[in-house]
């Protein structure tokens, strides 16, 4: 097959599985597995059963998720606004930062005791599962969330713990072992990334609102475009002054979501449709990456299995329920909260990085990773609403759709 023609493929499976998405998103409303993994794993077969169709470049696969995650991000931090921040910022800062460290730190000792791996792997693969996508929850609540505070705190730690996860796996990535020495070049970098990126993501949010409110112009249609554009200006900003991008552009969309500008429902309607989008593609072009075989593997699938049902009983809701203490949360929201952090993108995203640099046993840690979310989605997601019945909480459309 022809390079031409292997491009042509690969965006006919691509746009097609996508387009199927669009089409049978009420569907989400009726099963329990969040669609987006539905077609995570068609990709994988499709991948499987089409001649020629093979995984695309590792670095083009982080580029196009990295984008799409780009625009997730920035609509979470949105929809979340300053006011609802607010609101939940201590324990959203806490579960987000402090709880992604905890739930590394002990699924890395699980993992390099249990499962034959070096520390360096085992904090590849627990860095990787350990970030949360609180919209594979609402996905299989049928599109809404909680009413309350838990909602806003499950939305606001993947916020942080995303990119937290991203700039701690650059930094191993990085330092490229661990010792004394790697482990001060890990804090260093991972605190530079932070810091930048949420000065990035302050400074920039208002210069974007300020200029939202008082400079008009000539179409409506230019206006979610200005707001786009402003958007992948903070990252670029943020990654060249070697800060956490994805840190900045959910930090700008917080400091957007509460205030005026004009057009403001068409803007919130844009950015809600790409970040669905965004949702669409990363998956399919993730699950391109899959390869099915290798998952059957009992050094894949073992590890992977013990790994999601530690962190879904022991591990999340002994660390991440130490962090909500303080929290003001009834029984119940807490209970959600612990039982709700479910796995998306982000971790296969973090699983092509180490592919993508090449350590020891690559294909085995991404495998390990993909299973974690596998059985996160299907197992653990498929009885979330039960759990959401039987706690008796209130569930309402986000506000960009009510």
């Amino acid at each position: 097959m022809s390079e031409s023609a292997s491009f042509g493929l690969a965006v006919l499976v691509v746009a097609g599985t996508g387009l199927a998405a669009v089409l049978l998103n009420r569907a989400g409303e009726r099963i329990r597995i969040p669609l987006p993994v539905v077609f995570l794993v068609a990709a994988a077969l499709a991948r499987q059963l089409i001649s020629g169709l093979g995984p695309p470049p590792d670095r083009l696969v982080e580029r196009i998720v990295s984008v799409a995650l780009v625009f997730i991000l920035f609509d979470g931090g949105r929809q979340i606004g300053w006011r609802r921040f607010r609101a939940a910022a201590a324990p959203i800062t806490v579960v987000g930062v402090l709880g992604t460290f905890l739930t590394v730190a002990a699924t890395g000792l699980l993992i390099h005791l249990g499962f034959d791996l070096t520390w360096y792997e085992a904090l590849l693969v627990a860095t990787a599962v350990s970030p949360t996508d609180p919209a594979v929850v609402f996905s299989v609540l049928g599109r809404r969330e909680i009413a309350g505070h838990s909602s806003t705190i499950l939305e606001g730690e993947s916020g942080a713990n995303d990119p937290v996860g991203i700039a701690l796996m650059a930094s191993l990535l990085g330092a490229g072992a661990i010792g004394p020495g790697a482990l001060g070049h890990v804090a260093g970098t991972f605190g530079l990334q932070m810091g930048i990126g949420a000065a990035v993501g302050v400074i920039g949010g208002l210069a974007l609102g300020w200029h939202m409110r008082h400079v008009s112009l000539p179409s409506e249609g230019l206006y979610p475009l200005r707001t786009l554009t402003g958007v992948l200006v903070l990252f670029g900003a943020a990654s060249l002054a070697h800060g956490s991008g994805f840190l900045a552009v959910f930090v700008a969309g917080i400091v957007l979501g509460d205030r005026p500008a004009r057009y403001r429902r068409e803007i919130e309607q844009f950015h809600a449709a790409l970040a669905s989008l965004g949702e669409i593609v990363a998956f399919i072009v993730l699950g391109l990456m899959v390869n099915l075989a290798s998952l059957t593997h009992p050094d894949v699938w073992g590890p992977g299995l013990v790994i999601a049902l530690a962190l879904a009983l022991v591990i999340r809701p002994v660390l991440v329920g130490l962090c909500l203490l303080p929290a003001r949360l009834d029984r119940n929201e807490r209970i959600f909260v612990l039982a709700a952090g479910l796995k998306g993108a982000v971790p296969i995203l973090l699983g092509t990085f180490i592919l993508a640099a090449h350590p020891a046993q690559a294909g085995r840690l991404f495998g390990i990773v993909v299973v974690v979310v596998l059985v996160s989605v299907t197992v653990q997601g498929s009885l979330v609403p039960t759990l959401t019945e039987r706690l008796g909480l209130p569930t309402r459309a986000p506000d960009s759709e009510s």
